[in-house]
């Protein structure tokens, strides 16, 4: 079950990664004309126009989000990269669509229908429509039929096949929707009613599943439209309410670009004095990788597997950082994540509200942070970077050369992993390597580290995950060459 989850996961990125040109065109759009959509102006100058334009470009994918979610999550569960699981996914999203439009169920029902059923478009839907997608090509796509529906046959019977699926699917969800719909609606509701405590909860929650890759569930409840709050959305398409929209992900922003420097900084300078320029590459870029793009894993898990105590209470303080930029109040969005480059652009964006005290914020939270941190490994005798075993740290710091030669990184991670004939599958997210290996026994973790990944996670008995950083598709493509 966790290896399923862990692959929807990875999944999930996939038409997630089209959200950061979307702000970026977004972002762009509000610098050039602040004013646009909002009135129809006369004043029809190039910049208005300009800017009108932008927008426009980066909500066409915004809005369509759920779109994205059904193709990117059949695309990415299915056992093979190709367009058929694509197609899988699109049809059973449309069939859902139609089927419990408000307008359809309204004729089925005699009635009105169901609030619920104006909600149905949106990204869980379309992450359910790229599973049932997936599901029925990895099933049904070597399906061989009698001769005289041969042409029916393999990968051509799966879109027929998902549709039937779809319908069974629709039935079911005509009367789960609204429940399931009403019950997501009550929650959101008893977290916003909390107001700033409850963004502190979901941001200490969020961190705390990053282990295991299921924060990306979590988000989809507060960012996007399957409990009606769909923070992310409402920012950008500024369809949100001034003051309220934005506060789950604001209190990111000061922990990303600043909280994450910190305690880079803080590993470093509580590293013994010969390993500090060994390490020291691993850590700025990790730091600089977290405040400019807001990607935090490459220093996460270079602790958090370390020193769990220490990562607990990295979660806790990024709660209480969030309560407290919400509270002041800030409100700032991400495309992408909560780093420099988002925090410019969702700044020109009209729900955007007092952004520039992120910094002076996180400037605070930098020093806290970093004394924490210092803190905690002194205290604690911590096994941060830089601090591990004479023996590791040898061979790290000698094994570690190179590494910039993806072909002999990925040559080193594929020996660790026991070799080729023990690799069932591998694949890439943003910062992973993701594995299915024939037996874990053969997996050395310590050799995998040494040769400069940032941690290793075992989910599941068989699956693996080598935490590389941003370069993992560089890695992960010289990996399939060895293989």
């Amino acid at each position: 079950m966790m290896q399923y989850l862990q692959r929807l996961g990875k999944s999930l990125m996939l038409p997630v990664a089209c959200l950061p040109v979307a702000g970026i065109l977004m972002g762009l759009g509000y610098l050039f004309a602040p004013t646009t959509m909002q009135g129809g102006q006369a004043d029809q100058s190039f910049m208005l126009i300009l800017g009108t334009f932008l927008v426009q470009a980066g909500g066409a994918i915004i809005n369509n989000m759920s779109v994205l979610f059904a193709i990117g999550v059949a695309v990415g569960m299915a056992k093979e990269r190709e367009g058929t699981p694509a197609l899988a996914g699109i049809v059973a999203w449309f069939v859902i669509q139609t089927l419990l439009s408000p307008g359809f169920v309204s004729v089925l029902t005699g009635g009105e229908a169901d609030a619920s059923f104006g909600k149905i478009n949106n990204q869980f839907i379309g992450i359910m429509s790229g599973i049932i997608g997936a599901t029925c090509y990895n099933k049904f796509s070597n399906t061989k039929l009698p001769d005289f529906l041969a042409f029916f046959s393999g990968k051509r019977s799966v879109a027929i096949i998902t549709a039937c699926i779809a319908i069974v699917v629709s039935a079911v969800l005509f009367f789960v929707w609204p429940l399931v719909y009403n019950g997501l609606i009550l929650v959101g509701e008893s977290v916003l009613s909390i107001g700033a405590v409850g963004a502190g909860i979901y941001a200490f929650l969020n961190r705390l599943l990053i282990p295991i890759g299921m924060h990306h569930a979590l988000n989809a409840v507060f960012w996007f439209d399957v409990a009606g709050i769909s923070d992310l959305t409402k920012f950008w398409s500024s369809t949100g309410e001034l003051g309220v929209t934005g506060m789950y992900m604001t209190g990111f922003f000061p922990v990303m670009m600043f909280g994450i420097p910190a305690a880079a900084l803080a590993m470093y300078r509580c590293a013994r004095p010969e390993r500090r320029k060994a390490v020291f590459g691993l850590l700025a870029s990790a730091a600089f990788c977290s405040f400019f793009t807001g990607v935090t894993e490459p220093l996460e898990f270079a602790f958090m597997f370390l020193a769990p105590g220490l990562y607990l209470l990295y979660a806790f303080m990024t709660g209480i950082t969030a309560m407290i930029t919400v509270m002041l109040p800030i409100r700032a969005g991400f495309s992408f994540s909560a780093g420099f480059l988002d925090l410019f652009f969702s700044s020109q964006m009209p729900l955007a509200q007092n952004p520039w005290m992120v910094i002076p914020v996180g400037l605070v939270v930098f020093v806290v942070f970093f004394f924490v941190f210092r803190f905690a490994i002194l205290h604690w005798d911590l096994k941060t970077p830089g601090r591990e075993d004479e023996e590791l740290a040898e061979k790290a710091n000698a094994d570690s050369k190179g590494n910039a030669d993806y072909a002999l990184y990925a040559a080193k991670v594929l020996a660790a992993l026991g070799g080729k004939d023990n690799i069932k599958s591998v694949d890439n997210c943003i910062t992973r390597i993701r594995l299915e290996v024939l037996d874990s026994s053969l997996v050395d973790d310590a050799a995998i580290k040494a040769a400069g990944a940032a941690g290793v996670l075992k989910p599941s008995a068989n699956s693996v995950q080598v935490i590389v950083g941003t370069q993992v598709q560089f890695v992960t493509d010289e990996l399939k060459k060895l293989m």
